[in-house]
């Protein structure tokens, strides 16, 4: 049986699996839906703790007599290096996952993310090294960036081709709370030490704390995730040599181009939902809206627990009703609830709490989009078509985003309502072609099904 044909449906659903479409999820689904959503909030959270203490970083790390604006701007664009290494690291090692096997590159990710966060915990400052200190901390960077690239497109595989194909959307959307609950883990701990220390405290050493326990927990959930098996998916090609006979990018880009534009759109839906609405918009309050910032990281944590809710609610039914009415719905009610929310904070902000919780809501579409995504791309190279087409598509439009917002919002301040409102448009767009059988998805199936 060609185990890469594709599905002409009419809601973005697949027909076939590799054990058994009728059956539920089990203990064993269980534990690798756990295991895997635990490690992405972990690399999640090891990955983004450094913006949360880019100041304190900053100061240690740059000469002391450099210019305040100088330090800040080459200590996020260290930061920004983590995003610029992701399609490299994403790439590779899609590349050796369709060739070796998902679990390996699965326990790989997470390695090579714990051991950066780790030694950045420990690295000597510029006092200590000099110049060495900010090299080092940008080698450390582009580690976890080259980290954090393989780890959500292979753990989207890799429970995609562990559960049954009717649970996919909640798996996808499982994992995706997962990744969301990491960036909320890195803005409690943050908030917990510079409650616990002084500033002259978390200067002098409790900054490291947050990146010594990101390191030891990456470890900790290595350990765990040894216990999960290879997919029957890619153990079924391997045995029956259907893997790729070529470089699997070489057949991407060759055969599946269209899928990778999907992909890619449905990724550019995703970067606008999360860099603008969750991770711009605290600031963005405290400027025009003179919310102060605690106020305003509080609205955001409830926006980002919305968010975990919104993504398991939204997988659950795109598994019942089809990927494309729910990404359809949500697209719309993302670009209806942040324009409303984004207007109303111009005027009051006495609703900013349930407002930004209910645009946290719908930024849970991030639940359905890997189901989209995933199934746009046969088995043999799956995991470097996701791959690919999300590291691509979040360097590009997750970088250019902040700079499109800042720039057009010196003409117009309710830019990000319009830059929100016309990518859930595309979204939305993208939904109802697939409900109409306009976009072509994959059947999940092994060779015997």
């Amino acid at each position: 049986m060609n185990t890469q044909a594709p599905m002409n449906s009419n809601n973005g659903a697949s027909t076939g699996d590799h054990a058994g479409s009728t059956r539920a999820l089990t203990r064993h689904d269980a534990k690798t839906l756990s295991l895997s959503a635990l490690g992405g909030a972990l690399e999640f959270y090891d990955f983004v703790i450094f913006v949360f203490f880019a100041t304190v970083v900053g100061k240690l790390f740059f000469p002391a007599d450099m210019p305040d604006w100088l330090r800040m701007v080459q200590t996020f664009g260290i930061f920004a290096a983590g995003y610029l290494a992701r399609p490299l690291g994403g790439i590779i090692m899609a590349h050796f996952g369709d060739l070796l096997g998902r679990k390996k590159m699965f326990m790989f990710s997470i390695f090579l993310m714990a051991v950066p966060t780790l030694v950045m915990g420990l690295l000597p400052t510029y006092e200590t090294i000099g110049i060495a200190a900010p090299i080092l901390l940008l080698l450390m960077r582009v580690l976890q960036g080259a980290a954090i690239g393989g780890e959500a497109p292979g753990a989207w595989v890799f429970v995609t081709e562990h559960v049954p194909s009717r649970h996919i959307g909640f798996a996808c959307g499982t994992l995706s709370s997962g990744l969301v609950a990491g960036i909320l883990l890195g803005s409690l701990v943050a908030t917990a030490i510079n409650a616990a220390f002084t500033a002259e405290e978390v200067a002098a050493y409790g900054w490291r704390i947050p990146f010594l326990l990101g390191g030891v927990l990456g470890f900790i959930t290595m350990y765990l995730r040894r216990w999960l098996h290879e997919t029957p998916i890619f153990a079924e090609l391997q045995a029956r040599k259907e893997l790729s006979a070529e470089l699997p990018i070489k057949t991407v880009l060759r055969e599946h181009w269209r899928s990778v534009v999907l992909s890619m759109g449905v990724t550019w839906l995703l970067t606008a939902a999360v860099v603008v609405t969750i991770l711009m918009t605290p600031t963005l309050l405290q400027q025009f809206a003179n919310i102060d910032a605690q106020t305003s990281l509080e609205a955001n944590s409830l926006a980002i627990v919305c968010v975990i809710i919104g993504c398991l609610v939204s997988g659950h039914l795109a598994d019942r009703f089809g990927n494309g009415i729910i990404l359809t719905i949500w697209s719309l009610g993302l670009g209806i609830s942040y324009w409303s929310f984004y207007s109303m904070m111009h005027e009051s902000t006495a609703l900013l709490f349930p407002m930004y919780a209910l645009v946290g809501f719908f930024v849970g579409l991030t639940g359905v989009v890997p189901a989209v995504a995933v199934k746009s791309f046969p088995a043999a190279v799956r995991f470097t078509g996701l791959s690919f087409s999300y590291n691509v598509a979040y360097a590009i439009f997750g970088g250019m985003t902040p700079m499109v917002i800042s720039l057009t919002m010196a003409s117009d301040p309710m830019a990000p309502a319009y830059y929100v409102a016309a990518i859930s448009i595309l979204g939305a767009v993208i939904g109802l072609m697939l409900c109409l059988g306009g976009v072509r998805q994959q059947k999940v199936v092994t060779v015997n099904s």
